[in-house]
């Protein structure tokens, strides 16, 4: 949203209630990461979770450092071109001062900079699900540093950036659609079409190894969520943050509900599964439209992602790209949904005063809402497949097919999951003998 435009009296002051408020929900924020670990590893084979752990772990570090050194400036610094920001004075983050307000809002820099961290540590964490059981880790981590810096710093600016081309064009994107889930799931399938296909794909059988691990993953993104979507109106003053609030809880709920009525009629059962990746792609639809919609209008949104998402995970077999743990057809998919809907159920009595064609706003909305989609998209898409390319023919992003095969977390961590040496020793083989001892003696006597 654009800074608020006040007189020199008026200037706004630092509110510890909103500053204490954004640093809760920057925590949410930060939670979302192992969250998101957990769900990802419940979901591969046993062989590959602690790979999988690792490939969101990495995240919170390389990507904290770079947004110290440069990636704060170049999403929110002055812009430049429209393209991208930068302030010399943000580089380190050493000549911000302690109270210095974030312009217009009533909370500092330093919080701001922070909730906005947690985003960005999180959207390359979520293209990793794309890629299980298949990619060296030395590469993954490059990669990361590589789509942070070229990718998600600028798309950052264009959609919440002042002067960023969306921004500026009306592009609505309340906390994330375009600028986190579109923008990794694009980066997903880029990756997965350079990288090719998991051995074994569509052979052999690749079910989660733990279902409590995924659905404990989905509990903490979906509490962490709350910080992620009514944190980004950035305080709690006028009601547009518990508007959002309210909206993530309804359209999760009723994106789980009719993910699992879809599954029920196309495959016979209600899984654990499909109510855990339910509750994400209402989630991830809710995200860019939560604010702009009512309580209705949320059902509406989560309950038309439940069904899309669960028709799009099918695609990667029809299509032959290897989606391993459906990041495209529920962040790409998702995002693209929840951004788009805006265009038809923006009430204009939530963050702004624009309206949907539900609404009697037209499709002037709608059509913005599409140039900010399919912009990043197209974007994300071929940057992330091109630098996929380039580590490919360089340092190799896959590991050897022996390696795969074996365990990936033997192979690249030197670990696994689950230790089982131990079992039927120890405690339980002193608690065997004076019963095998008394057996012993009966049998002499």
């Amino acid at each position: 949203m654009a800074p608020a435009i006040t007189l020199a009296a008026e200037a706004p002051k630092l509110s510890a209630a909103n500053t204490g408020f954004m640093l809760i929900c920057s925590a949410l924020v930060m939670l979302m990461t192992p969250g998101l670990a957990f769900f990802y590893g419940g979901m591969v084979r046993v062989k590959s979770t602690l790979n999988m752990l690792m490939m969101s772990f990495i995240s919170l570090g390389i990507v904290t450092i770079l947004w110290v050194l440069y990636g704060f400036s170049m999403a929110f610094g002055t812009d430049s071109g429209s393209l991208i920001g930068w302030n010399s004075d943000w580089v380190g983050l050493g000549n911000i001062g302690l109270t210095e307000l974030w312009p217009g809002y009533t909370i500092p820099v330093f919080v701001f900079l922070v909730f906005q961290l947690m985003f960005a540590i999180i959207t390359p964490a979520l293209i990793s699900g794309a890629l299980a059981d298949r990619v060296k880790f030395s590469a993954w981590a490059l990669f990361i540093a590589l789509w942070a810096t070229v990718v998600y710093f600028p798309v950052a600016h264009w959609v919440w950036g002042t002067g960023g081309w969306a921004f500026e064009l009306g592009v609505i994107d309340f906390a994330g659609g375009t600028a986190v889930h579109i923008n990794a799931g694009a980066a997903a399938l880029g990756v997965i079409l350079v990288i090719g296909k998991r051995v074994g794909f569509k052979k052999d059988p690749m079910r989660p190894h733990s279902l409590p691990l995924v659905m404990l993953g989905a509990g903490l993104l979906w509490f962490g969520w709350f910080g992620f979507n009514a944190g980004s109106w950035l305080g709690n003053d006028d009601g547009v943050g518990a508007l959002m609030f309210v909206n993530t809880q309804v359209a999760t709920a009723a994106a789980m509900l009719a993910w699992l009525i879809y599954e029920k009629i196309r495959h016979g059962a209600f899984t654990t599964l499909g109510a855990a990746s339910g509750a994400v792609a209402g989630l991830v639809a809710i995200t860019p439209a939560g604010g702009a919609v009512t309580p209705l209008g949320a059902i509406a949104v989560g309950a038309i992602a439940g069904v899309l998402c669960a028709m799009a995970v099918g695609l990667k077999y029809k299509f032959g790209y290897d989606d391993s743990l459906d990041v495209v057809g529920v962040h790409l998919v998702g995002g693209v949904v929840g951004s788009l809907l805006i265009g038809f159920f923006a009430s204009g009595k939530g963050q702004s005063t624009v309206e949907g064609l539900f609404y009697g706003g037209g499709l002037t909305q709608f059509w913005k809402q599409c140039a900010g989609v399919f912009a990043v998209l197209a974007y994300s898409l071929i940057v992330s497949a091109i630098l996929a390319f380039i580590l490919d023919k360089t340092m190799g992003m896959r590991v050897p097919e022996d390696d795969e095969v074996a365990g990936i977390d033997q192979a690249e961590h030197a670990e696994t999951a689950y230790d089982f040496s131990g079992a039927g020793g120890g405690a339980a083989k002193t608690a065997v003998a004076p019963v095998a001892a008394a057996a012993s003696k009966k049998v002499d006597a």
